[in-house]
């Protein structure tokens, strides 16, 4: 599933054989049950730390690090969300932000292009916005919203619902 959302194959072995298991499992536990190599085992823990859903836990009475995943899944995907919004999203605005700039004081660039990179711009902006004011809600209230659908529509004035 992970290799479906551009996730590195060994990454999402990693994650799901952490999120399966009932307790907290080495590297070289990771290594002999699924195969990898100690570098790729390696690479995904740190990858999956980076992202918050892996941790590192402290077994009594061994030394060896263990490694268990974030079971919640809400927990989950608001960490994953924020962590592809900080290294994908956010730059993708800081980069379109300075070129809608550049072209506005370009009088040789193509109008349609302006445009076309401006709207751009205030989308995306618009969706970090958006995000920014949404992860900040209790998870019930997301719960309740994201259950709500398209139902939501009926507090807005104006908007139109669906059948």
């Amino acid at each position: 599933m992970g290799t479906q959302w551009g996730v590195n194959r060994s990454v999402a072995q990693v994650h799901a054989l952490l999120y399966l298991s009932d307790r907290p499992l080495t590297a070289d536990d990771i290594v002999e049950t699924l195969t990898l190599a100690r570098s790729n085992v390696s690479t995904a823990l740190k990858e999956l730390q980076g992202y918050g859903i892996v941790r590192r836990v402290h077994v009594e009475a061994d030394r060896r690090d263990h490694f268990t995943a974030e079971i919640d899944l809400w927990d989950m995907l608001m960490r994953i969300v924020a962590e592809r919004k900080r290294r994908e999203i956010d730059p993708t605005i800081a980069l379109l932000g300075d070129l809608a700039f550049r072209l506005a004081n370009d009088p040789t660039a193509p109008a349609h292009v302006r445009e076309r990179v401006t709207h751009m711009h205030e989308f995306l902006s618009t969706l970090g916005g958006w995000y920014e004011q949404i992860r900040v809600l209790p998870k019930s209230t997301l719960v309740t919203l994201m259950k709500l659908g398209s139902k939501v529509a009926r507090f807005i004035p104006g908007a139109k619902q669906d059948g």
